[in-house]
């Protein structure tokens, strides 16, 4: 899992748990029907926003940009400075022995080595990238709906325990706790928005971003390969991708040593 995720998602646990510990009265800040109506809430009006395949499969992708480590953009030039060197010496055909554990480094390879049509390997490729940003983006647009709708229904129970409250006006010792009451439903509203719904959909935009990156990188990679730029052309071309610090500094390793390239291609 992603390093910085843990350490917000439990550094801000601990935080808010420290401070309801601190408060002295935990179980204060439990209830349920609270809970069940911002949750239930928030997921009703995200059904009625999006088709429910699409909250579900958001839900999957919100796993897997937790879990799935990205490929590292360098390593991601080195393998396809190898890939050069390999179709240099032995033509593309013999890029259909690469057994590339990335599907879309995979899928470039095999349309180089098939002998693709330049212009119908970066189209094919790039209309990829297009449709993987667009469910990117069915995924963000239901987080940040989620975002949206928590502490709108926070507010909707405070409203709900407010009316109850003033409804027993008569008893001024129900005042008190009737209010806290009311005002734990925005508390859990604030909290899952800011804490968990939106996070995660700029995490999730983010892990596309780098996605759209790495994939980018394939497609001019592909592209140069079969255009038969020399390697040491490819790699200035393909490392503009990369910020200026990284364009400065020299790989820790030679592309021949990339754990994502075959033996048989060593």
């Amino acid at each position: 899992m992603d390093l910085a995720t843990i350490i917000g998602i439990i550094g801000g646990a601990i935080l808010i748990a420290a401070s309801i510990v601190m408060g002295g009265n935990v179980m204060g800040f439990i209830d349920l029907p609270s809970i069940l109506l911002v949750v239930g809430g928030t997921f009703a009006v995200t059904f009625i926003k999006f088709k429910m395949s699409d909250v579900i499969n958001s839900l999957k992708v919100a796993m897997k940009a937790f879990t799935v480590k990205m490929i590292d953009p360098e390593e991601l030039i080195a393998d396809m400075i190898l890939y050069s060197r390999i179709a240099k010496k032995e033509g593309l055909i013999a890029l259909e022995k690469e057994n590339a554990t990335d599907p879309f480094v995979a899928k470039a390879l095999h349309y180089l080595s098939d002998g693709y049509d330049e212009g119908l390997i970066e189209d094919m490729l790039s209309k990829d990238i297009r449709l993987t940003i667009q469910r990117h983006a069915i995924g963000q647009n239901v987080f940040r709906a989620m975002g949206e709708s928590a502490p709108a229904f926070g507010m909707i129970g405070t409203l709900i325990g407010l009316v109850q409250m003033l409804s027993a006006m008569g008893e001024p010792s129900s005042i008190g706790p009737a209010m806290a009451l009311a005002l734990l439903t925005t508390l859990y509203g604030a909290v899952l928005a800011n804490f968990l719904f939106l996070p995660i959909a700029e995490k999730l935009s983010l892990r596309s971003d780098q996605e759209k990156l790495s994939k980018s990188i394939i497609v001019e990679g592909a592209v140069g390969i079969n255009r038969g730029l020399a390697p040491i052309v490819l790699e200035e071309s393909l490392r503009i991708f990369l910020t200026p610090r990284q364009r400065k500094s020299d790989f820790d390793k030679p592309a021949a040593q990339s754990p994502r390239i075959s033996t048989e291609a060593q």
